[in-house]
């Protein structure tokens, strides 16, 4: 007599979580690999508008559990889809929806197209290298060999980008915000920094010179919100001896016109002062706390993307 097997079904994609945060993307990779078998899923090509920039990642686990974006998350389901069938196969493969796609039945809604190259994972050491290097808020990079279907951590290059047939993803450390002041605006900003996923520091008077040489790096923006000149001296010329990307102070055009004065008295160039945002934030006047918070996240969020795009 013989047994009938029960055919094979392949797990059914699950989002595991929301986040499309890089780091916490390469740690659900790292674990779905020890517990059994991961795919790395990396946004590769643009065509027209996308939702995302190159680069954006997902993590699909062998239990189909994944999480991350690749676009607004329309297309999400059917990347984890492929995933699983690469892994199951044991080969990485290249994916486009949208334009220029043979899934006809999945359209992005901006109405252009993007590439997936989905890796499966041999081993996660590059995974981890870049999770190192980002926890000592180092910029990072991995490199994807579409030919030997190889990931390997390197040097990061300035962008992401595609280079002698090879992808290069970029990572960098999360943005620090150094928020010196105990009033009420700095209260605020702080709130929504911590919500808006920052590693913030909140410093007050006679504070700033101690947080300004060891935590101010090239991803920090140093937010400077006292009511009197004085209070914001030690820390605002630390700030601009620094790498901070972003330098803003709160105040009106007559109080930084005396800002300007002193700073000069003391030495400072037109180009170090020039670096100073004041009055603070991306528009203004406000006239209240969440206002003024709502107003400098938005304005650092847009130099972070000068800076580093």
């Amino acid at each position: 007599m013989h047994q009938t097997l029960a055919p094979i079904t392949a797990p059914i994609p699950v989002r595991a979580s929301s986040t499309d945060d890089p780091a916490e993307l390469l740690r659900f990779a790292i674990d779905a690999h020890d517990l059994g078998a991961a795919a790395l899923a990396t946004l590769v090509d643009i065509r027209g508008g996308a939702a995302r920039a190159l680069g954006a990642h997902m993590a699909v686990a062998a239990d189909g559990r994944f999480c991350g974006y690749v676009s607004g998350g329309c297309v999400e389901a059917a990347v984890a889809s492929e995933a699983l069938l690469a892994i199951a196969q044991g080969r990485d493969r290249m994916v486009k929806f949208g334009d220029g796609s043979p899934f006809f039945d999945i359209v992005l809604p901006c109405g252009g197209g993007i590439t997936v190259a989905i890796h499966v994972l041999k081993d996660v050491g590059a995974l981890r290298h870049v999770l190192d290097r980002l926890e000592r808020r180092q910029a990072a990079a991995l490199v994807y060999s579409r030919e030997r279907q190889t990931l390997i951590s390197v040097d990061p290059p300035l962008r992401t980008c595609w280079t002698e047939g090879n992808f290069l993803t970029v990572y960098r450390p999360r943005t620090r915000v150094v928020v010196s002041g105990r009033t009420i605006e700095a209260q605020a900003v702080a709130r929504l920094a911590e919500a808006s996923g920052y590693d913030v520091i909140v410093r007050g008077r006679g504070e700033g010179a101690r947080v300004a040489a060891d935590l101010i790096d090239p991803f920090t923006a140093v937010v400077l919100l006292h009511h009197d000149l004085d209070a914001e001296a030690a820390i605002l010329e630390n700030a601009l001896h620094s790498p901070a990307f972003y330098v803003g102070a709160l105040g009106s055009t007559r109080t930084h016109h005396r800002r300007v004065e002193r700073l000069t008295a003391v030495g400072f160039r037109r180009d170090d002062i020039g670096r100073i945002k004041a009055p603070i934030g991306m528009f203004g006047p406000t006239r209240d706390a969440t206002s003024l918070a709502l107003s400098v996240l938005a304005d650092i969020a847009a130099a972070r993307l000068v800076a580093y795009a």
